[in-house]
């Protein structure tokens, strides 16, 4: 009897969670598209690559400090999914991610980076049916006071970890003492402000970086001005992107320190023009980059 239980066992044991790829404790950094990777693979010392899911992992050093680079793929899924086995399979001492965004505060400008203090859903949401006079949401969760956008009402996230009951969050918070290594960092003057060597196509400003306030996340690519006036006034964010606050959110339920820095490559529909993102990405990516490796520089040993 003893014999068959361990047979059953092995056989259905997950190998891919049973031992860790690499044992030294280290600072994940993710992206989630090739030009935030590309920004970032380059200042990795002393590399060395694993797999996991087909996906490279690069193991080295910034700065000095132990680290992995991971790019996840756009998208709050595959973030969630990058960020679980990252978890699983890796000594992950804290996650940090790097990137771009787009702006929704009317203040900010592209070029700019922002590392939120906390990180919420904009399109976790109830599809409401029409109705005489307007829609009628079958139901709204428990303290959710958000206004709605025509049929899309926002939703609050539950979830707990081993620490805390499972309970409804509107947004995740950044790790208070990452946060705070990253107010003390002075990295304005060294981030980019034309997008390539020629100086063709430069901003007008010297981009800067703000810490603090909200970002948002959801599973669209964002590009309405209208869309995107609600969400700032609905939310008080900076930034939205793609993956980030489901990051946040796998790394509050396995209790790991997390912070995003995210660059503006364009401003989520309220450009001027046509949206910026095509001919700034570089550049965002480049900047969200210099902050880390800033910012790994000064995490303790």
């Amino acid at each position: 009897m003893k014999f068959l239980l361990a047979l059953v066992g092995l056989l259905t044991a997950t190998p891919a969670l049973a031992q860790k790829l690499d044992e030294r404790p280290r600072t994940a950094i993710m992206t989630a598209f090739p030009p935030e990777h590309a920004a970032l693979v380059g200042r990795i010392e002393q590399p060395r690559t694993v797999r996991v899911n087909g996906v490279p992992v690069t193991l080295g050093q910034m700065a000095g400090k132990p680290v992995l680079l991971v790019e996840s793929g756009v998208s709050m899924v595959n973030a969630a999914m990058t960020t679980q086995w990252l978890v699983d399979r890796f000594a992950v001492k804290r996650i940090l991610f790097s990137g771009i965004a787009g702006g929704i505060d009317p203040s900010l400008h592209i070029g700019d980076v922002v590392v939120a203090a906390d990180w919420g859903q904009f399109m976790e949401s109830t599809i409401a049916r029409e109705a005489p006079g307007g829609y009628a949401p079958i139901f709204r969760t428990p303290g959710n006071d958000l206004p709605n956008y025509g049929m899309i009402f926002p939703r609050d996230v539950e979830v707990g970890n081993e620490a805390e009951a499972k309970s409804w969050h509107r947004a995740f918070p950044a790790d208070p003492a990452l946060l705070a290594i990253a107010r003390a960092l002075s990295s304005s003057e060294s981030l980019a402000r034309c997008a390539d060597a020629a100086a063709a196509k430069c901003l007008p400003h010297q981009p800067s970086l703000h810490v603090g306030g909200r970002g948002i996340s959801g599973p669209a690519f964002m590009d309405n001005a209208a869309y995107r006036q609600y969400l700032f006034a609905t939310f008080q964010a900076q930034v939205l992107d793609m993956e980030s606050a489901a990051v946040a959110q796998v790394a509050y339920a396995n209790r790991v320190p997390f912070l995003a820095f995210r660059s503006l490559s364009d401003l989520a529909g309220g450009d001027a023009e046509q949206n910026q993102m095509s001919v700034f990405m570089a550049l965002a990516s480049a900047n969200s980059a210099r902050v880390v490796q800033d910012f790994v520089a000064r995490l303790p040993d």
